[in-house]
């Protein structure tokens, strides 16, 4: 995409997420999200996506490669947070869109049944549910050939299980729906399936 092409997307983009409110950029990323989950005024969240459309345009672009459909992908984002974005637990605004959008681009990926980048699995890395299980002093790719591994090594409820609920942010609720397991049996899924993986994890590391 050349320059003016570029520009010209992100002003449609800009046009599409802002509204006009006096002095709204002036607020900080936690200010503009508390004002629109008190408000529903479109216009806060409108200004906290655009500060990040940049961003989410080139994580799209890496996943789905296609600038077109990168640019859908980002719009398309943005009207289906409106509605849900109040509903969440949010402690930084940049991390969790960062989340969220990769997690937006690999379903798109799983419903035309294109291949996955490699690094999905990132996102369980970065989570912080999950960083207990990795020793500090080793190196991303030594993280990630040992999540590769475990994973494979949990049984299949739970391998579900923890890749609903950490890697695209399930509810409990969505993953019964989902799978069709008791409430009961998820919690245990995951709860177990944790515990697999810190133990596997950690032996995989010290070999």
């Amino acid at each position: 995409m050349d320059s003016i092409n570029r520009f010209l997307f992100f002003l449609t983009l800009q046009k599409k997420v802002l509204f006009f409110k006096k002095n709204i950029s002036q607020h900080t990323d936690d200010e503009l999200l508390q004002y629109y989950v008190k408000s529903g005024k479109k216009e806060y969240f409108g200004e906290l996506y655009n500060r990040y459309i940049p961003l989410l345009y080139g994580v799209c672009l890496k996943y789905l490669r296609d600038e077109p459909r990168a640019q859908d992908a980002v719009m398309e984002l943005f009207e289906e947070l409106l509605p849900k974005v109040a509903n969440y637990e949010i402690k930084t605004f940049r991390t969790w869109v960062y989340r969220v959008v990769k997690n937006h681009c690999l379903q798109i990926l799983r419903r035309e049944k294109k291949e996955i980048p490699l690094d999905y699995t990132v996102h369980i890395v970065e989570s912080d549910e999950f960083l207990h299980l990795l020793c500090e002093e080793e190196g991303e790719e030594a993280q990630l050939e040992a999540l590769h591994h475990c994973l494979k090594k949990l049984s299949e409820p739970q391998r579900i299980s923890i890749r609903h609920f950490f890697m695209e942010e399930m509810s409990y609720a969505d993953i019964v729906e989902q799978t069709g397991f008791t409430l009961n049996n998820v919690k245990s899924y995951i709860q177990n399936g944790k515990r697999n993986l810190k133990i596997c994890i950690k032996n995989q590391l010290k070999g």
